[in-house]
């Protein structure tokens, strides 16, 4: 599943960095919750998405 906006990418991308140690988990509460809750692979497709033509942020009455 791809990422819905940039800062959805960018949040998996800190949340795998997490996962993996190469960041601390006091680095950002949110990604930290993020990357407890979703396995690495999938952290790995929401943070390996394309982000061209996608909004800076998710629109808030579009749902997937």
């Amino acid at each position: 599943m791809p990422a819905v906006s940039e800062n959805q990418r960018r949040l998996a991308c800190i949340a795998l960095s997490i996962k993996r140690g190469k960041t601390k988990k006091s680095y950002s509460k949110e990604a930290a919750e993020m990357a407890a809750s979703m396995s690495e692979s999938d952290l790995e497709d929401y943070c390996g998405s394309k982000v061209k033509g996608a909004p800076k942020k998710k629109h808030p009455f579009l749902r997937r």
